[in-house]
């Protein structure tokens, strides 16, 4: 072949970079692509925080390729018609391209068939995917640490360096880089910096230090012990198969990487999660409207010091720490007894490294309704929480300032009923003790 066209999707990295290398190996002119989605102001799965990432990230990856001989060539629209075209109108021999895990993406590879052109698809958003971690029995786990086990004997893929030369033809029409006015979006949030090189600027700096101290701090949201990956590994800024090996197979960082694959084929397998419970007994609770419970939820104004923080967090940056993920995500589903799918929703529009099967594991794992040994009865307090993973408060003071001259002790035990904790901060909107067995009720009536 002289020319073939790379489609990059989740994979915007030139370092380890499994389908961009196979073309780049079976011809001496490759086309590098993005294809921008065409929806405008509002996206169930989307928002600006994650399209901001998106910009910054397809600048850096423009100019990396540009160093090296290559340009970026974006279009806009259905990626099936955009390709055909593109490779009608270069003769392009083949469309090399990295799978995607979710079924969206599974649909779209579907309708590249129908184009007539070889296909030239690659594992590479995961180490292990679809049918690789099986039961003895041939099916696929339904538990996450007999699941685990199994992915941790499989031999590893080594890791490759980034092309040194890249050879596109020229003359090739392309709109400009993106910015958010592309889909009529404003930037709301102060997000982490974008792009491979800040990528491996935050791998090689987890590496250096907090990785050694993960398992003693991860749970912590005031240390800096969280790896801050999370984007890069859902952009394809990193390949996993290099923090894996970068991490080293026996820390405990690596159980995130684990999980992130167990979500993964969990939705490969049963693609039913995105619309219903992953265990179907529990298909027919009786969730509550979201209304302004779910708002004072969002806004973080539920008089519940952690909670109320951590989703001012995710307002601010677009991100949330993963022990404070459970922690809202249960208050929502447990406390106000709203719908998984409504938080679901607003995670994916506001966070940055919004990950669509581990979105929906995390959420239906704290919802009770998910791949879990120890469903619905699992409930945690804020409270509790609170004491044990900000006992300074440090935290909460960071992002509820009304809070900021209370003593920590105040912010971690529930005020008598009726009471607000300062003059300034909104009453508990609901008490926890009543709630948690009323969701018990809820969950033992599908039982």
């Amino acid at each position: 072949m002289k020319r073939v066209i790379h489609w990059f999707r989740r994979d915007l990295r030139l370092h380890d970079n499994t389908a961009l290398r196979a073309a780049l190996a079976a011809a001496p002119e490759v086309i590098p692509i993005y294809i921008l989605s065409g929806w405008q102001r509002y996206h169930h799965w989307t928002g600006s925080p994650r399209q901001q990432f998106l910009c910054g990230s397809l600048a850096v990856l423009a100019a990396n390729l540009e160093k090296r001989g290559g340009r970026l060539i974006v279009r806009q629209g259905a990626a099936d018609e955009e390709l055909g075209r593109l490779a009608a109108d270069t003769g392009a021999e083949a469309i090399f391209f990295n799978r995607d895990p979710d079924p969206f993406g599974r649909a779209m590879e579907e309708k590249l068939e129908k184009l007539g052109i070889p296909l030239r698809p690659f594992k590479d958003v995961a180490i292990h995917e679809r049918d690789e971690v099986l039961t003895a029995q041939g099916s696929p786990y339904r538990v996450f640490t007999p699941y685990s086990k199994a992915w941790r004997t499989l031999p590893k893929p080594e890791v490759h360096a980034a092309p040194r030369k890249i050879s596109t033809p020229g003359n090739l029409k392309s709109l400009p880089l993106p910015d958010l006015g592309v889909w009529g979006l404003k930037l709301d949030a102060e997000i982490i910096e974008p792009g491979e090189d800040a990528a491996r600027r935050r791998l090689e700096a987890f590496v250096r230090g907090p990785v050694h101290k993960y398992a003693e701090l991860r749970d912590f949201p005031a240390a800096a012990g969280a790896s801050r990956l999370s984007q890069d590994l859902r952009y394809g800024l990193l390949s996993p198969r290099e923090v894996f090996t970068r991490a080293g197979a026996s820390h405990a960082y690596v159980n995130e990487l684990i999980w992130r694959e167990f979500y993964m084929q969990v939705l490969w397998h049963w693609p039913r999660v995105l619309d219903a419970a992953f265990d179907p007994n529990y298909d027919g609770v009786k969730w509550f409207e979201p209304g302004r419970d779910f708002d004072a939820w969002r806004n973080g104004e539920t008089g519940f010091p952690i909670v109320d923080a951590a989703m001012r967090q995710l307002s601010a940056t677009g991100f949330m720490h993963n022990r404070l993920r459970m922690i809202a995500a249960m208050f929502l589903t447990k406390d106000l007894h709203i719908h998984w799918r409504e938080g679901e929703s607003w995670f994916m529009r506001r966070l940055v490294d919004g990950e669509i099967a581990s979105n929906n594991g995390g959420w239906q794992w704290s919802a009770g309704t998910g791949a879990d040994a120890a469903p619905y009865f699992r409930i945690q307090n804020p409270w509790t929480q609170s004491a044990r993973y900000d006992p300074k408060a440090e935290f909460i003071k960071q992002w509820v300032p009304e809070l900021r001259d209370i003593h920590p002790a105040q912010l971690c035990n529930a005020p008598k009923p009726g009471m607000r904790i300062c003059a300034h901060y909104p009453r508990p909107m609901v008490d926890h003790a009543k709630e948690r067995e009323a969701a018990l009720m809820m969950f033992r009536a599908k039982h």
